[in-house]
């Protein structure tokens, strides 16, 4: 007499436990993002109190802070270790204050930014246009690149006072980056890209040090270090630009291909 054959049950993969130690590794890399959100209120009181130097070299430590958070992240497993924590949401928590506000109250007490009304209007697009940056699901592709300008107001407000640019160029600059938030270029994500990531890490880490000694510089930086400091700007900004054109081009041969298997 036939019979129902029984269904094998699947085993579940075994859940895998955390010690101590590695939630408390885990907690102390969030730790060590959420130490961004004092960095930025300390750029905000320098700003206010006129060192600007002061102000200049705290945002250097928010950029090595948010450069090396994201793979220690994912060296101690913390989505792993502790589930329950929204590791991203603080992440972009700290980045608006450090790579957003503080830059732009920075750029106001600086002194490179309109008076009155028209300040305020110019301070208030790049607040604005990054409010609609964090808060976009695809603001970080899947394959790890930057959609729209993300944000680096901290590297603009740099520039502009490293070449001390004055109230009409600085508000062109801020308004063109604020439209670019909105543009769909590709940007690098630098340590998690994969073609080109080691000589582009490496650049990251000479531009990092060009930074540190332009403001050692301050207030009259080598025109050839801010040159090379530059050149790092070219690289990213071209090969950001050549890899969204690649990346359009495959992505419309793939479509090409779909839409004739559909004829």
């Amino acid at each position: 007499m036939w019979q129902p054959r029984r269904v094998q049950e699947q085993a579940a993969p075994p859940v895998e436990t955390f010690s101590r130690r590695q939630r408390l590794a885990g907690a102390a890399v969030h730790l060590y993002t959420a130490s961004g959100s004092v960095l930025g209120l300390l750029i905000v009181l320098a700003a206010l109190d006129g060192e600007v130097e002061a102000a200049l070299w705290l945002i250097l430590a928010t950029l090595f802070v948010d450069g090396t958070d994201g793979m220690l992240a994912r060296r101690f497993r913390v989505k792993e270790t502790i589930p329950w924590f929204a590791g991203a949401l603080l992440d972009n928590i700290v980045d608006y204050l450090t790579y957003v506000f503080a830059p732009i109250v920075l750029l106001w007490t600086t002194g490179h930014l309109p008076e009155g009304a028209a300040g305020w209007v110019v301070a208030s697009v790049p607040l604005l246009a990054s409010c609609y940056q964090f808060c976009r699901v695809d603001a970080k592709t899947d394959d790890h690149f930057f959609l729209g300008f993300p944000s680096y107001w901290n590297v603009v407000a740099f520039y502009v006072i490293v070449l001390d640019t004055g109230e009409l160029w600085t508000t062109v600059t801020l308004l063109v980056f604020a439209v670019l938030v909105f543009v769909p270029i590709r940007y690098l994500y630098p340590s998690r890209m994969t073609a080109l990531r080691t000589p582009t890490l490496a650049l990251s880490l000479v531009w990092l040090v060009t930074y540190a000694v332009l403001v050692v510089q301050l207030p009259d930086p080598n025109p050839w270090v801010i040159a090379a400091s530059l050149a790092y700007i070219a690289y990213y900004v071209g090969l950001s630009l050549w890899l969204t054109a690649r990346g359009g081009g495959v992505r419309r041969a793939a479509r090409s291909v779909l839409g004739s298997r559909g004829d």
